[in-house]
């Protein structure tokens, strides 16, 4: 696929989500209960509190902010913000005098993101329109950037962390959640949309995820894994998860190819 019609698909399918039309097309997006997910994948009862429940579509894939070392007053930038799950998490971690900033090309996602932010009284975020290939903030202006599960969605992951060099102050820190690849993927899921959209076709190796990271300019690079809990092995009625079992050579598992990674490094 080219960038645009990417893009398109990409923006579309959120842009369901958003709505409550349908799922991403892994097995979180139409699990009951959003909230067991997120405490599966890292966030404790305490974070969850902070975060209004409508927030949590069971989009991620880690706790980016549980690394970010995120300080009172500090200007924080989500990219891929959602419907501001993690921007209402890390609002509650800057305080009053810090400011979050969420980033999303998907405007259903923008308005339900603010409509969040409005009914549930939380003033010091702010939800902005635009692709994360061409950030809508200033150069230098951020202390931290996040992101849960978005990157693996662009076609041009370079320029993602090229930009991200670009808006982070000096001694700027990144701390992204993400799904990688521990091996190529068979041919039939990459030419899978469904694959896609559902976050594993456009995903990449972790080395050259690294390589990615480092070539933008960040230092002190840390790539860390862990086993990923959206795919199991076991049968269920999800598109992608049954397209990518029935790719998979005798005695293959999901876990052969897909894990979830926690991205640190500083400017």
């Amino acid at each position: 696929m080219n960038r645009a019609k990417t893009i398109k698909i990409v923006r579309d399918a959120y842009g369901k989500i958003a709505k409550g039309q349908k799922g991403c097309g892994c097995g979180t997006c139409s699990g009951p209960d959003a909230k067991e997910y997120a405490k599966s994948i890292g966030y404790s009862e305490e974070d969850l509190r902070a975060i209004p429940d409508e927030a949590n579509l069971a989009l991620s894939c880690g706790n980016p902010t549980a690394l970010a070392g995120l300080k009172k007053g500090e200007i924080v930038l989500d990219l891929g913000a959602g419907a501001g799950f993690d921007c209402f998490l890390a609002a509650s971690k800057v305080g009053t005098k810090g400011k979050v900033i969420g980033v999303d090309m998907t405007p259903e996602m923008i308005e339900k993101a603010r409509d969040n932010a409005k009914r549930n009284a939380i003033k010091n975020v702010e939800f902005r329109l635009g692709e994360i290939e061409n950030l809508p903030a200033a150069d230098h202006s951020v202390d931290a950037v996040i992101s849960n599960c978005v990157i693996n969605l662009s076609a041009d992951k370079p320029r993602v962390f090229q930009e991200i060099y670009r808006v982070l102050k000096p001694g700027g820190r990144i701390s992204i959640s993400d799904i990688a690849l521990l091996k190529k993927l068979p041919e039939k899921i990459l030419e899978n949309i469904l694959a896609y959209v559902g976050c594993i076709a456009g995903a990449i190796l972790v080395d050259e995820y690294r390589k990615i990271v480092e070539r933008a300019g960040f230092k002190d690079v840390k790539v860390s894994g862990k086993g990923l809990s959206l795919y199991t092995d076991s049968y269920t009625e999800d598109p992608v998860e049954g397209k990518i079992m029935g790719s998979l050579k005798k005695g293959e598992s999901i876990q052969d190819y897909v894990v979830s990674v926690c991205i640190e490094g500083h400017k």
